[in-house]
């Protein structure tokens, strides 16, 4: 019986160098993060931000050549350094991810029953007969139309929400601990969207797993996760309750997410504001703070050196304390304080 008590993933320090033409360069620097059971962390982020990486790291899929240092434990199991026949008992059995374009996460060579029925033979041993019918159950479960005649069916022959339906179904097969779900609904119409992420939320809750759910949309995440990373060239920039991060946007990058969201009743040729610049490539990053460039508060402090991470709640003045500030509402910047955050 698992230790509810305690975290199911525990991130501490995660760093990650990956080897490029130009050299080795830093792309996910510290990173400390926790997930519970039964509960959902959200990361977002522009595109090149890390959060992809960040889902591969979790996985044990990182591209040839990247290092990782600091710690990843999941239900107390050190994942950095693990050797990799180590890394295959655990990935699609106590880790699974929901890729983001079910097109490409799934094979076009093999039937959909056949690719479902993959993991429950490999991990749990499973005879054809009885990985064919858990199979059923599992596309049952996730919802799929006409399930039993989907199973002989090939990825082509159904519609992206099918296929993403089928992506989580194999995500879910072994019953894993922690589902790592990246941008799971970029290639689905809004319809699709909201009953993908409703059955995702949902499943996790009754199984009582962990859920990393990435994604660029903020609406999406304020809707779906429990606590919320703000995520900046391979940083965390805030942290905290996803309803307090949204309520008081404390860092100026996630002050201009929220401010670049659509929303309703704009009058027409209204323009949405937008975040100047771009983020810093990996061989760009600045000696301060990496969001300097494109900030309007910038000053001279903050090209100094990185800046620290700050409480912005009331009731957290403990910092330094990495427990208390992890679990309260903190942004990674100069210029925070409660009466600027408020």
């Amino acid at each position: 019986m698992p230790d509810t008590a305690s975290p199911l993933l525990e991130v501490r320090d995660l760093r990650v160098t990956l080897a490029t033409a130009a050299g080795p360069r830093l792309a996910l620097r510290g990173l400390d993060f926790g997930v519970e059971r039964g509960r959902t962390l959200g990361l977002i982020g522009e595109s090149g931000c890390g959060k992809s990486l960040t889902a591969l790291a979790l996985m044990g899929l990182l591209p040839d050549g990247a290092t990782v240092a600091g710690s990843m434990r999941l239900e107390g199991t050190e994942l950095v350094g693990l050797p990799e026949r180590d890394w295959c008992r655990l990935r699609g059995n106590r880790v699974a991810m929901v890729f983001q374009e079910p097109m490409t996460a799934l094979n076009p060579l093999h039937t959909i029953g056949t690719q479902i029925a993959e993991p429950l033979r490999l991990h749990r041993g499973l005879g054809r007969a009885a990985a064919r019918a858990e199979a059923l159950r599992l596309l049952e479960r996730v919802q799929m139309p006409g399930a039993r005649e989907r199973l002989d069916a090939w990825p082509h022959q159904l519609s992206g929400g099918q296929r993403q339906r089928v992506v989580v179904a194999i995500a879910l097969a072994c019953g894993p601990a922690l589902l790592v779900a990246d941008e799971p609904t970029t290639a689905l119409d809004v319809t699709l969207q909201r009953e993908v992420l409703a059955l995702i939320t949902q499943l996790v809750r009754e199984d009582g797993m962990g859920l990393v759910l990435i994604s660029h949309d903020l609406g999406l995440v304020a809707e779906h996760a429990e606590r919320l990373h703000v995520m900046y060239a391979g940083e965390i920039v805030e942290r905290g309750e996803t309803a307090a991060v949204f309520a008081q946007p404390a860092h100026p990058y996630t002050r201009g997410l929220q401010a670049a969201r659509p929303r309703v009743g704009l009058p027409r040729g209204a323009r949405l504001a937008t975040i100047p610049g771009r983020v810093p490539a990996l061989g760009e990053m600045p000696g301060g703070c990496a969001f300097a460039a494109r900030c309007a508060l910038v000053g001279d402090d903050c090209r100094a050196g990185p800046p620290p991470e700050r409480a912005v709640a009331e009731g957290h003045a403990a910092w330094p304390s990495t427990r208390v500030v992890a679990e309260g509402h903190a942004a990674r910047c100069l210029r925070v304080t409660v009466a600027e955050a408020a």
